[in-house]
């Protein structure tokens, strides 16, 4: 299960417009924007978030389910559990 947070954190390693991903995913913007605006796991077409996930595997990055290993080498991100959003005070 993927997470809004995931595909916008995933867009950003790639410096990746939503209109690239939905280009690369065969889809439209508004499908992009609504997944990312999803409240945590994306739910709906199953069929489209799949693509989603393999275009941005292609762009060359890896989307790791809750306590699944990372199959890949290279840079990545992962939230540890306990994390929770930091304020932007700075």
């Amino acid at each position: 299960m993927i997470t809004s947070s995931q595909i916008k954190a995933a867009r950003a390693l790639l410096n990746m417009d939503r209109k690239t991903l939905a280009d690369r995913a065969g889809l439209s913007v508004p499908t992009i924007q609504r997944m990312e605006s999803a409240d945590g796991v994306v739910g709906g077409n199953v069929e489209s978030l799949v693509k989603v996930v393999g275009a941005l595997r292609e762009a060359g990055v890896e989307l790791i389910d809750e306590e699944s290993p990372s199959q890949g080498k290279g840079r990545g991100v992962r939230l540890l559990e306990s994390s929770q959003p930091q304020e932007s005070g700075q």
